[in-house]
């Protein structure tokens, strides 16, 4: 039963985790940017998503509310921030980086912003269904309807972003716009807009990701939150883990992720939290540099 549980702790741990790095995924493959802003925004949209919940006492119309807003304020950064610091930055030696230390410095003022607006104070968010444990034989096992739930959105949104990015023509200029942009303009893409629909649907989907981390926990939300900065971390090590590229390698990733941390706290030791994400990493990096899923660079002459 031990072994059991620790199973399923780790699994509902990688889907929250697997949210996350498709998110990030998605804007990688859109703009070739590293968003580490990511849970920030995903901070923000939860405290929309906390608005709606308080107007309208429905956790089913808070989801898209705050999954709107993080669209929203998503595609906002990549007009207002990504895209005139990419255009300013394209050479020099911090081309590459200067965006991601970009937002580095905005999700500090993103946090600041929150903690100004909504003050330092936690806010409730109820579930949408019961977070207590199935009973099996007379025993309660730690797996919910809450954690049930968590499992099927993110398999239905892997598939909805799979389909979309291989089986439609906004998906192939996704692709195409982060890949070869100057090719793409000239067969017509419009290479701006098609980048600020990946940072959209990045928004939308690292909102799923931070509700669902709301209401898996206490329910409680605050600026300070530490679970935001952990779910930034093991959201980008499972993107690393499964490759940049690859939205099933998010999701795997997220899942392998949860599934070693949970049984290294429940039969290694518990003081290992911080650390056992990066040893994961450093050992999946030396083994297979572009992950799991991640396509081998061809090799230059």
């Amino acid at each position: 039963m031990q072994l059991l549980n620790t199973f399923l702790i780790g699994i509902t741990a990688g889907s929250i985790y697997s949210l996350m790095a498709t998110s990030m995924v998605l804007v990688w493959r859109s703009t070739r940017v590293v968003n580490f802003a990511q849970a920030g925004m995903a901070l923000l949209s939860s405290y929309f998503g906390y608005e709606a919940v308080s107007k309208f006492h429905s956790f089913w119309i808070a989801l898209p509310v705050a999954m709107i807003g993080g669209a929203v304020f998503s595609a906002f950064v990549e007009m207002v921030l990504i895209r005139l610091l990419v255009k300013h930055s394209s050479t020099g030696p911090i081309a590459a980086v200067a965006p991601i230390i970009a937002t580095l410095g905005l999700l500090g003022v993103i946090r600041a912003t929150v903690s100004m607006v909504w003050g330092g104070q936690n806010v409730r968010i109820i579930g949408p269904v019961s977070n207590d444990g199935y009973t099996i034989n007379g025993t309660t096992l730690v797996f919910s309807p809450l954690k049930l739930l968590i499992l099927v959105t993110v398999v239905i949104l892997m598939l909805a972003l799979t389909v979309l990015f291989k089986k439609t023509n906004i998906g192939l200029a996704l692709r195409a716009s982060a890949y070869a942009p100057e090719i793409a303009r000239l067969a017509g893409i419009k290479v701006d807009w098609v980048r600020t629909l990946g940072w959209a649907l990045a928004g939308a989907t690292g909102a799923v990701a931070g509700m669902f981390q709301t209401v898996n926990g206490n329910g409680t939300l605050s600026p300070d939150s530490i679970d935001f900065s952990l779910l930034l971390v093991s959201g980008f090590i499972a993107a690393v883990i499964g490759g940049l590229d690859s939205l099933v390698g998010a999701v795997i990733g997220g899942l392998v992720l949860g599934l070693m941390i949970s049984f290294v706290l429940m039969y290694i030791s518990g003081g290992l939290f911080f650390i056992a994400p990066f040893v994961i990493l450093l050992l999946v990096l030396f083994i297979r540099p572009q992950g799991v899923f991640g396509a081998k660079a061809a090799r230059r002459a």
